[in-house]
């Protein structure tokens, strides 16, 4: 399943250089929760895959200097609060990054125009993923081993995001936020066949309850095309975020950042502030010219 999106500008923009992406994350374990059950990555694709940041600490940082042939970046949020949730999100990235990575040629071959290469990759990634954690849950006696799972992919000039559960993506484009996922919560599904109303009383009641993730009962990834530019501000969060702080205070926030990591941590502290009543995971990113660029 793939929804396209179209932006208005016309003709490709340059390409951002490497040092020209502003993008940084963090994960914070809230004020009531006693174990971080989220999980997040930041890397770029070369030849290889290099990692710039993430909570997983991996076995060595790789840099490199050829040219970028993706941009990755991901977050998953353990599911309910069970034994088996940090688990289960750390799983997912190192899956995604895994396969990904595995899947380099389509980089190269790929027309940028088709987005079903992309759509593809990311799809049958999170279903692979979604098999072997349902595996592994059962050999390990570890029901309720889940987590949510989303993924952005930038491959210039477009853009693939990657959702399975309700952690979310957001895009500030020309001072204007737009949620680009769709929460698969149980609430969302009534609503989207029309059962019930957002403002009814039953919403509440069934909007953390997920109708997808990987490996629940259900997995069903959904990824969304669109097109990336220099207007761009983009933001991925566990639902740590939303659950305190609104989408106008994040719109604000983002209008005025001086850089990702001021973004980051001052919606943070927002979500702490509102009751940090869940874990909280944050990536942001935009593109920056340099001067004489």
């Amino acid at each position: 399943m793939v929804h396209i999106q179209e932006s208005a500008s016309g003709g490709i923009p340059r390409k951002p250089r490497d040092t020209e992406l502003d993008v940084f994350g963090v994960t914070h374990v809230g004020r009531v929760r006693t174990q971080n059950q989220d999980h997040f990555l930041i890397a770029s694709l070369h030849k290889h895959l290099a990692i710039h940041q993430t909570s997983v600490p991996p076995e060595s940082i790789s840099a490199s200097d050829t040219d970028r042939l993706a941009f990755l970046a991901m977050v998953a949020d353990g599911v309910g609060g069970s034994a088996g949730g940090e688990e289960a999100s750390r799983f997912a990235l190192d899956g995604i990054t895994a396969y990904i990575t595995r899947s380099v040629h389509c980089y190269y071959t790929a027309d940028p125009n088709d987005d079903a290469e992309f759509t593809h990759v990311l799809q049958e990634g999170a279903m692979r993923v979604h098999a072997k954690l349902t595996q592994r849950s059962t050999v390990d006696d570890r029901s309720g081993m889940a987590t949510t799972l989303t993924a952005f992919l930038g491959v210039w000039p477009r853009a693939y995001i990657l959702q399975v559960g309700d952690s979310r993506y957001y895009t500030l484009r020309h001072d204007k936020l737009h949620q680009v996922s769709r929460d698969q919560t149980v609430a969302e599904e009534l609503i989207a066949a029309g059962v019930i109303r957002r403002s009814d009383p039953g919403h509440d009641r069934w909007k953390h309850v997920l109708s997808s993730a990987i490996g629940g009962p259900e997995a069903s990834p959904v990824v969304t095309a669109i097109e990336n530019d220099w207007h761009h501000v983009h933001l991925m969060c566990s639902d740590g975020l939303p659950k305190h702080v609104s989408d106008d205070q994040i719109a604000e926030r983002l209008r005025t950042m001086t850089s990702s990591r001021q973004a980051c941590e001052a919606l943070l502290q927002d979500a702490l502030d509102g009751g940090g009543s869940d874990n909280i995971s944050i990536i942001v990113g935009r593109a920056v010219p340099q001067a004489g660029s």
